[in-house]
C-alpha cells in the first residue's frame, strides 16, 4: 500500500473533485444564466484580485517562515499556496487536512511537520485578528449610510468577541508547556471515547503524542515572538491585504451586477460566512456559505435578489479561477519528487 500511496491520493483526489463539481451543479447553471446580464469586462478585474490575494498569502508565509529562521523563495511559497488551497477546498475538514498536507509539502525545505504547521497555525491566527480592524471598518460604514441596527451592531461584537476570546485561549494554553500537556492530553482523551462509541475497534483515533509535539513547537516560537511582538507587524500587514483583496473579488461582482453596494455589508457578510463554513461537512462550504451571506447582507439592506445571485457567482467564478491551478500543482508534487524551495544565497 506505501508503494501505491500517490495512486491512491489521486483516486482520493478526483474522487473529491467530482463530489465538488457535483455540490455546486445547481450554482453552475444559476451562474451561466446570469454570465450574459453582467458587465463581463468588471468580472475579468476578479482575476487579479486573486492574483493580489495569493501574493499577500505568500508574502505573509515567507514573513513568518522568516521570524522562525528559515528563509524561502517567493516563487515556491507562491506554488505552495495554490496547491494548499486546492486541498481545503476539496477536502472539506475545517482546515486540518490542509494543515498535514502543508506539513508534508514543507519537508522538502528540510522544515519539521511541527514547525510547517505552527506556521500555518499563526497564519491563520493573524487572518482571524486581521479581521478585527475590518470589521470596526465595516461598522463605521454601515453607520454612514445609515443601514446601522442593533442586529448588526450585535453580530459584529459577537464576531470581535469571539475573534478575541479564541486567541487569548489559543495564545493563553500555548504559552506553556505544562498548559499545552494537561489541555491536550485530556482533549485528545474525551475525543478518543468519543470516537470509540462510534467506532470500537478503534483504539487512538487522535495521537496525542504527535499533537503535544505540534503544539510544543508552536509554543517555541511563541516564545520567541513574545521577545518582541514588532516582529508580527508586516506579517499583520500582509494577513489584513490578503482579507482585503479576498473582499474586493466578491465587490467586483457586484460591480459587475451594475450595483455599488456599502462595503461594510459585503465585510460582515463575509466574515460571518467564513467563520460558519469552518465547521461545513461540503466542500468549499456549499449551502452554508452562500445562505449565511444572503442572509447578513439582507439584514444590512441588500436584497437578496441581488445577494443571492451574486454571491452564487462569486463561489463559481471564484472555484473555477482558483482550482485549476492548485490542481496542476498539487498534481505535479505527487508525481515528482519535492525540490527543497530555499532562496538562493544573499537572497531573504
Amino acid at each position: 500500500m506505501k508503494q501505491h500511496w500517490k495512486l491512491l491520493l489521486n483516486i482520493l483526489t478526483i474522487l473529491a473533485l467530482i463530489v465538488l463539481v457535483y455540490a455546486i451543479r445547481d450554482q453552475f447553471k444559476t451562474t451561466f444564466e446570469n454570465l450574459f446580464k453582467v458587465n463581463a469586462w468588471a468580472l475579468l478585474l476578479m482575476i487579479p484580485a486573486q492574483f493580489l490575494n495569493y501574493d499577500a498569502q505568500t508574502r505573509l508565509y515567507k514573513s513568518l517562515f522568516s521570524i522562525v529562521g528559515n528563509r524561502l523563495s517567493y516563487r515556491s511559497l507562491f506554488r505552495s499556496t495554490l496547491e494548499l488551497n486546492f486541498v481545503n477546498h476539496v477536502f472539506p475538514s475545517g482546515g486540518i487536512t490542509g494543515i498535514s498536507y502543508w506539513g508534508l509539502r514543507m519537508k522538502g525545505a528540510n522544515i519539521t511537520s511541527s514547525k510547517a504547521a505552527a506556521v500555518q497555525l499563526l497564519k491563520l491566527v493573524l487572518l482571524f485578528l486581521s479581521f478585527e480592524f475590518l470589521i470596526v471598518l465595516a461598522v463605521f460604514a454601515l453607520a454612514v449610510q445609515g443601514h446601522m441596527s442593533s442586529v448588526i451592531l450585535v453580530l459584529a461584537t459577537i464576531l470581535v468577541t469571539a475573534v478575541v476570546m479564541v486567541t487569548a485561549g489559543f495564545g493563553f494554553i500555548i504559552g506553556s508547556k505544562q498548559r499545552i500537556a494537561g489541555f491536550f492530553t485530556y482533549m485528545s482523551s474525551a475525543l478518543n471515547k468519543l470516537v470509540r462509541i462510534v467506532r470500537p475497534n478503534v483504539h487512538e483515533a487522535i495521537q496525542v503524542d504527535k499533537v503535544r509535539l505540534l503544539f510544543e513547537d508552536l509554543h517555541d516560537n511563541y516564545v520567541l515572538l513574545s521577545k518582541d511582538w514588532r516582529l508580527l507587524r508586516r506579517p499583520m500587514l500582509w494577513a489584513l491585504l490578503a482579507n482585503v483583496w479576498e473582499i474586493m473579488t466578491i465587490y467586483v461582482v457586484y460591480i459587475a451586477f451594475g450595483e455599488w453596494v456599502n462595503i461594510g455589508a459585503v465585510i460582515l457578510a463575509y466574515a460571518v460566512a467564513n467563520f460558519a463554513g469552518l465547521v461545513s461537512v461540503l466542500p468549499g462550504g456549499v449551502g452554508i456559505y452562500e445562505g449565511l451571506m444572503t442572509l447578513v447582507l439582507s439584514a444590512t439592506g441588500v436584497p437578496s435578489r441581488l445577494s443571492l445571485p451574486v454571491t452564487i457567482m462569486y463561489r463559481v467564478l471564484n472555484t473555477i479561477i482558483q482550482v485549476p491551478p492548485g490542481y496542476y500543482y498539487y498534481h505535479q508534487n505527487l508525481r515528482q519528487k519535492p525540490v527543497p524551495p530555499a532562496a538562493p544565497k544573499g537572497l531573504s
